[in-house]
């Protein structure tokens, strides 16, 4: 889709027993099975947050043939007390960076950590993946990073693999909270022979799966930043923010929602709008960052609002699966209030999510005797549209 140096935090002494359980999130740890010694530390619902580096944690086995190489100490949980952020600088740019490494010239940046999102009932594997970028790759909330995969390019030899575009999925500090970061929401691309059933590997993604595989310390060729189409308004903190994706198109959604409820961005971004996500994906176990998310709803229950489609698992008013479309119908009459009334809505996601949210849109503004043609002309003209799908 379209840091192993982590800045000067304080050095962490950790020794961990694992939970009887492994969460679909990460791994799970007890609280008192930690010592710390930390003068700055970080505190989410009283849980202590502490750099991947200083912890030594086993590898997660996870229940499909692919194997994520490590499990990254993400940081899942969220609090009333924000955290502060590093350098604040990154805030003083008055226009986004845009292509500062190109394809022939891309930049050299470090995997710190991958983590399998999903749990075992989930339809394929998607990958959390931490890059650190040493501060010199900065990008925008909404923004998408470009990712040469090592090898040749099959159709022209000799030369590199083409560039993919990622989606970022952290803010403009990172999870390391120190702006030398960035993450990735990943799907391992494979592909199926329709007649046996079984995998094809000849056909596999080639960067997906490279990233899905890759190792902290392995080095992967970054491109841009990229992309002006899905970047954050912040002229009104107190704005509303419609949001609607499948499956890894919530990547940009949840940089913007570390923005607004995680972080602590004194010298700017005070957020005190609505936020309303809406996430379509197949069942319970392919839910991403839904820990994150369910955090926020507890904790700003009247700036935030998070609705899921579970196609699997959901019926629609109809009797059939329940799709992102599906939620839009239900929620309708608010919506077109919403974007009346001047809310920004995004959809992130793949490109055939968009002709049944279209239709579904058309359908409800005849339904209330508007002109669905006219409705989101004005909508793009207003700059309240924002749509990117792959």
């Amino acid at each position: 889709m379209m840091a192993h140096a982590l800045g000067s935090m304080a050095p962490v002494s950790a020794s961990i027993m694992p939970d009887a359980s492994l969460r679909k999130t990460g791994l799970k740890v007890k609280r008192d099975a930690i010592e710390f010694n930390v003068q700055n530390r970080l505190s989410f619902d009283n849980k202590l947050w502490m750099p991947l580096p200083s912890v030594n944690l086993k590898r997660r086995q996870t229940p499909t043939q692919y194997q994520c190489k490590v499990v990254a100490m993400s940081v899942q949980q969220t609090a009333k007390n924000k955290v502060p952020v590093q350098p604040l600088e990154l805030d003083n740019a008055k226009e986004p960076p845009l292509n500062l490494y190109k394809p022939k010239e891309p930049y050299t940046a470090t995997i710190v950590s991958v983590e399998r999102l999903v749990g075992s009932n989930a339809p394929g594997e998607t990958c959390h993946i931490v890059i650190d970028h040493g501060g010199n790759v900065p990008y925008w909330e909404g923004q998408s990073y470009g990712v040469i995969p090592p090898g040749e390019n099959p159709k022209k030899p000799g030369n590199p693999n083409n560039v993919r575009l990622y989606s970022i999925a952290s803010t403009r500090y990172g999870d390391s909270f120190d702006g030398n970061t960035a993450s990735l929401c990943v799907r391992r691309a494979v592909y199926y022979d329709p007649e046996t059933g079984k995998e094809d590997p000849s056909k596999k993604g080639v960067c997906s799966n490279f990233l899905c595989d890759s190792k902290p310390g392995d080095k992967i060729q970054l491109t841009g930043p990229s992309g002006k189409i899905m970047l954050l308004p912040e002229d009104n903190p107190n704005a509303t923010h419609i949001m609607i994706a499948t499956g890894t198109g919530v990547a940009p959604f949840r940089g913007y929602l570390r923005r607004m409820f995680m972080e602590d961005v004194t010298s700017s971004y005070k957020f005190g709008g609505l936020s309303w996500l809406f996430l379509g994906v197949a069942n319970t176990d392919s839910l991403l960052y839904d820990d994150e998310f369910n955090n926020y709803l507890k904790n700003y229950p009247d700036n935030f609002r998070y609705d899921k489609a579970l196609s699997r698992e959901q019926k629609n008013k109809s009797g059939g699966k329940m799709y992102v479309q599906d939620k839009i119908e239900e929620y309708s009459d608010e919506i077109f209030k919403l974007l009346d009334e001047g809310a920004h809505i995004y959809f992130c996601g793949l490109k055939g999510m968009m002709p049944g949210i279209q239709d579904t849109l058309k359908r409800v503004a005849e339904q209330r005797g508007e002109s669905w043609d006219a409705k989101l002309s004005q909508l793009k003209k207003n700059k309240q549209w924002h749509v990117e799908v792959y």
